[in-house]
């Protein structure tokens, strides 16, 4: 017997006009998309995911036909969505239950956005000078990269960064540059940046914050990986996106979620966001709740980091840089928060880090 992701990978175009009703029965079962990307990544399986695509935005997953799409050719293979349904009118909505850590997480939030209200600044209002905001964004990359990837462990200096962000960087051509796990990172981060800055602009310019995240945050974390996965130094695999193993996180007396509820929790995040209406909430809660259910097995702190600033953007709060000789200071509240359920020492930290640090020069 085969899973359900499994049989839907091997079956032939032709099930799909043959049997349109089951084929849309075993898709609509499917509540995650990142195990049905790591196998047709696997396999390379580029035909398979353009039928698969055109499937699920025939029945209206539009979201699972885009991440098919873009997670294939962020791993460079050429996709052609086909509409395996073209000949058949059936459609089945998708039935979903409310899962316990759906409930957790719900009452979480209720219970600490009081406090973020009570203690973070006021936000200053969706800024009218969007080039203004913008360019200041875009000054504060260098120091944003530096400590963003300092924090996580990689050796970088602010030349490493300005030198790939500026495209001198070939790892075709240069061996140097494709074993380098620093410089890929930096190269990842600069696409992944490139992506953010869209996200703040669209904000700005008076899109729903939420829905934003919800629909970029998978891509986002696709190109901070995609220059690794390219040079082999992890499995192309791993781009599919939310883990599918249990994770345990050094130092920490915090252990996220199973891997099997990741995908409700997220979804639950995203749901959270939209109904929020403060952005300090927004942006705390957000960044705290990304760590906590941990749904990569890499890169959480990052884009936990990039939801922040995007909501944070969206109250008029400037892009804010948490430094990485603060990381010690930073990770313990986020644990208080995690294990003792207390957000004030990271409401705290946050609202500190807002007021911004004189750094001019990241260590060379």
């Amino acid at each position: 017997m085969l899973s359900i992701v499994a049989a839907i990978i091997k079956v032939p175009e032709a099930f799909f006009t043959r049997y349109p009703v089951e084929a849309c029965t075993a898709l609509s079962s499917i509540s995650d998309i990142s195990d049905l990307l790591r196998r047709l990544l696997d396999g390379g399986h580029s035909v398979i995911a353009g039928r698969l695509a055109g499937a699920f935005r025939h029945m209206g997953r539009e979201r699972f036909a885009d991440e098919i799409i873009s997670a294939m050719k962020t791993a460079l293979y050429d996709v052609r969505e086909t509409n395996p349904f073209v000949s058949a009118n059936v459609r089945i909505s998708t039935i979903t239950s409310v899962s316990p850590i759906t409930i957790r997480m719900k009452a979480l939030w209720d219970s600490m956005r009081e406090v973020i209200i009570t203690e973070f600044p006021q936000p200053p209002g969706l800024a009218d000078d969007r080039d203004s905001y913008l360019r200041h964004l875009e000054s504060s990359y260098v120091q944003d990269a530096y400590h963003s990837l300092s924090i996580e462990g990689y050796n970088v200096t602010g030349e490493l960064i300005e030198r790939v962000s500026s495209g001198d960087w070939n790892p075709e051509q240069n061996e140097l540059d494709r074993q380098n796990r620093d410089a890929l990172a930096a190269r990842g981060y600069w696409q992944a940046f490139q992506l953010v800055k869209d996200a703040v602009d669209k904000i700005l310019e008076g899109e729903n914050p939420s829905s934003i995240v919800r629909i970029a945050h998978m891509d986002w974390y696709r190109e901070l990986f995609q220059p690794c996965a390219v040079a082999g130094l992890i499995p192309i695999t791993d781009l599919a996106g939310y883990r599918n193993a249990p994770v345990f996180l050094k130092s920490s007396r915090h252990v996220p979620p199973r891997s099997e509820v990741v995908s409700d929790a997220m979804s639950t995040i995203f749901d959270l966001l939209e109904c929020e209406t403060e952005s300090a909430v927004r942006a705390v809660l957000g960044h705290w709740l990304i760590g906590y259910i941990h749904p990569y097995m890499d890169g959480n702190g990052r884009i936990a980091r990039f939801v922040m600033n995007v909501m944070l953007a969206s109250g008029g709060y400037p892009w804010t840089i948490i430094h990485s000789d603060d990381r010690t200071r930073y990770m313990s509240c986020l644990e208080k928060a995690s294990v003792e359920s207390d957000i004030q020492p990271f409401v705290s930290f946050i609202a500190e880090q807002l007021s911004g640090k004189t750094d001019d020069n990241p260590s060379m």
